[in-house]
């Protein structure tokens, strides 16, 4: 091989090679949650997107057992989810999307009350005295696992509940599967219909 045509391949090599890095380095800082933690603003909570993701039936993530208290003091074991669809939501008070998706949550616990769904929040940072408050405001009726201390709920999703992304909802269908997961505030029609895609299962 003649040494020009090494040459030009070797250039073109290198110019493969440092493209490749530059689409990757790109992909990297594309990731909304990543830009929200390095902006260092003062919101004190890193939201998602609102991104929705359906899994397959053949392909929903379980989750391992966990147990905690209710900002009531009650004790709620995930051992009694068996044979329910659960709606679970990941949030704290000072949380703005949280706040706002507060009402919606509510509704929609209410109108499924009797087909079988549970709700459950999952309160990732605050006292039981704030959260009670904060059911109070808002009127809401479900429980919430205190996690802030421990972190048992988290940690039972681990890889499928990011705990930066505060709030996060997940639908688990009756077989104690991860049927569906909204990062960011929900949009009340989007998870109606994943509640109910999985109640007619």
């Amino acid at each position: 091989m003649k040494k020009e045509t090494q040459r030009a391949l070797a250039i073109a090599l290198v110019i493969f090679i440092v493209g490749s890095m530059a689409l990757s380095l790109a992909g990297c800082t594309s990731d909304p949650l990543a830009e929200q933690f390095r902006s260092g603003d003062s919101k004190n909570y890193i939201a998602g997107d609102g991104t929705v993701t359906e899994f397959a039936v053949a392909e929903r993530p379980g989750y391992l057992p966990f147990a905690g208290r209710t900002e009531s003091g009650l004790e709620l074991d995930s051992a009694n989810f068996a044979g329910q669809v659960v709606v679970l939501n990941w949030w704290y008070s000072a949380c703005a999307p949280c706040r706002a998706e507060a009402p919606d949550l509510q509704a929609l616990n209410e109108e499924f009350a009797d087909q079988g769904v549970q709700f459950v929040g999952v309160n990732v940072r605050d006292s039981a005295e704030t959260a009670l408050a904060f059911d109070r405001k808002f009127g809401i009726t479900f429980p919430s696992v205190m996690d802030a201390q421990t972190g048992s709920v988290s940690l039972a999703f681990q890889g499928v509940v990011s705990p930066q992304a505060v709030p996060t909802t997940i639908v688990l269908d009756r077989e104690g599967r991860v049927a569906s997961r909204i990062l960011g505030r929900i949009d009340q029609s989007i998870l109606r219909t994943l509640i109910k895609t999985v109640v007619a299962e």
